[in-house]
């Protein structure tokens, strides 16, 4: 009994140590170089060599950029179930952050507008740009999913410094923590200070030269203020960048939602209260405006953010941002996220059979991933959907 103690304590101590070490050194236990993978998981130093390959996100990575979304929810219950969060690397990222990279930041800020057929893959695009704006020292300015707001809100006031619009507190005060948990590691800096003074009550006050993390924090604990709070964070972000004390990356996905003519916000005469009525809607729509530099903005224009099939016959930027948003934008740099190429398909089908994902003995065989390119017509959703019950 004690001999069995002894080994069961071994184990456990062991199991332990391997523990520790795979979070202090994320790539000690990464899985080698294959056809869908590859060992390199810094997009800093990803180029057109990895492209159709999956890398693994480290989990202090995605614990800091997408605990409180930026994932689809799909894709996030199949990484739990794999037990790692990998992201495919594609050409319209790589367009993105290799233009990112040669940018003339001491000009307005560069805007590009990620658009394509449902499920193609823009928001796990969106993800892979997030993930090399945090490796390249960005401050992140970070909007999950903007439907979330408009069709789920869980709370709203009449804003009592803006007539005629209505505060959004407990998701507006979420979206703060959200805010401080991606930049927690640049908002200990001593040279982000808030740049104008804020007066929110009698007793609360916010004076120039206070920290940018006081402002945060303010509106995590008072939630009162917390819609008001973003407006005045996407004005200090602005001033910041400008000054060159920060570069920031503004990135948005469903971004024509701020366009939607209903939401599902009603009044107290159950009047229901479209998206340009709520606070933090002019807070994000002055974050993409050209009056600032040293900045970058990478928005999703989505079909799914429309009711039913409004809007549903094409997918190109004019038509899924309409007129208002269009002109707000321009110009701007259209980026086509596509459904998988022949390369890429069977990159991810190669990653399901070596997480033994796909059980069928056809799943592997040439005419099964036939049929199941056919079926899916190449589209990633449609394959993670499909593929799941095999």
């Amino acid at each position: 009994m004690l001999t069995r103690y002894k080994f069961l304590l071994t184990v456990t101590r062991n199991n332990y140590f391997l523990r520790q070490l795979s979070l202090e050194s994320p790539n000690v236990f990464a899985k080698p170089e294959s056809r869908c993978r590859t060992v390199e998981d810094n997009p800093l130093n990803h180029n057109l060599e990895h492209e159709g390959r999956f890398y693994v996100v480290p989990p202090a990575v995605c614990n800091q950029l997408f605990r409180f979304g930026g994932i689809p929810k799909g894709y996030e219950v199949q990484a739990k179930t794999f037990d790692e969060t990998c992201l495919m690397i594609r050409k319209p990222a790589l367009e993105v952050i290799n233009m990112m990279k040669v940018a003339d930041y001491s000009r307005p800020i560069v805007k590009y507008v990620l658009f394509g057929e449902r499920g193609a893959g823009k928001s796990l695009t969106l993800a892979h740009i997030l993930h090399y704006a945090l490796n390249s020292g960005h401050l992140i300015i970070h909007v999950p999913w903007v439907p979330d707001w408009m069709k789920k809100c869980k709370d709203h006031t009449r804003s009592e410094t803006r007539e005629g619009f209505r505060d959004t507190p407990l998701d507006s005060a979420a979206w703060l923590a959200h805010f401080k948990t991606q930049n927690q590691h640049l908002l200990s800096q001593t040279d982000l200070t808030v740049t104008s003074n804020y007066t929110w009550s009698k007793r609360e006050e916010t004076r120039s030269g206070s920290p940018l993390v006081e402002l945060v924090d303010l509106g995590i604990n008072r939630i009162k203020y917390a819609s008001n709070i973003i407006v005045a964070l996407a004005s200090e972000v602005k001033a910041l960048s400008s000054s060159g004390r920060c570069k920031t990356l503004v990135a948005i996905d469903g971004f024509n939602c701020f366009y939607n003519k209903r939401t599902m916000i009603k009044d107290e005469n159950w009047k229901i209260v479209p998206p340009f009525q709520l606070t933090v809607t002019e807070a994000f729509i002055n974050l993409v405006n050209y009056n600032w530099t040293n900045g970058s903005v990478v928005l999703t224009a989505d079909r799914l953010v429309w009711s039913g099939n409004e809007r549903g016959e094409s997918d190109l930027p004019l038509y899924q941002l309409g007129k208002e948003a269009f002109e707000l934008l321009d110009p701007f740099i259209p980026v086509h996220v596509p459904c998988y190429s022949e390369k890429e398909f069977h990159s991810c089908m190669d990653y399901y059979m070596e997480r033994s994902w796909i059980q069928n003995e056809n799943g592997n065989t040439e005419e099964g991933r036939s049929e199941l390119m056919y079926l899916s017509t190449m589209n990633p959703y449609q394959l993670m959907k499909i593929c799941g019950p095999l």
